[in-house]
């Protein structure tokens, strides 16, 4: 057991770390055990993407990752999985649309344009080269 305050702290830190990192990798391991079981396109899909979050939290280097990845397309190729050309729509928000109506819209209102208080210096203008005269013939 660390004796030193700042040592305690790194002790306390590292547990904590590592079980963020086991979680990580352990829905990792599960995503791309259930692809390689059963390639569908929702597998392929839920497998890429708790591999970019594991890059993402660091848990995996993105040389690795894209190793993965590629993997990943080889198993899905071999295995004959229909990627969609569009992806399924998102889910539509729950708000109903409001009517629109030319007679009853109201003016639309902008809020006022607030002024910085610091204020900027002028720029210095660039002295500009005097021209002497020249005598027209």
């Amino acid at each position: 057991m660390p004796i030193i305050k700042s040592a305690i702290k790194r002790a306390r830190q590292d547990k904590k770390r590592y079980a963020k990192n086991l979680r990580a990798k352990r829905a990792l391991r599960e995503a791309v055990k259930a692809f390689e079981e059963k390639p569908t396109f929702e597998a392929l899909k839920n497998a890429q993407s708790k591999v970019d979050i594991a890059v993402k939290k660091r848990v995996l280097e993105k040389n690795n990752a894209a190793r993965k990845m590629r993997r990943f397309a080889r198993i899905a190729k071999a295995a004959g999985v229909k990627i969609p050309a569009k992806p399924a729509p998102v889910k539509a928000s729950a708000k109903p649309a409001a009517k629109k109506s030319a007679a009853k819209a109201p003016a639309k209102q902008t809020a006022p344009v607030k002024k910085s208080t610091t204020t900027k210096k002028p720029v210095a203008k660039k002295p500009t080269a005097k021209k002497t005269p020249t005598k027209k013939s």
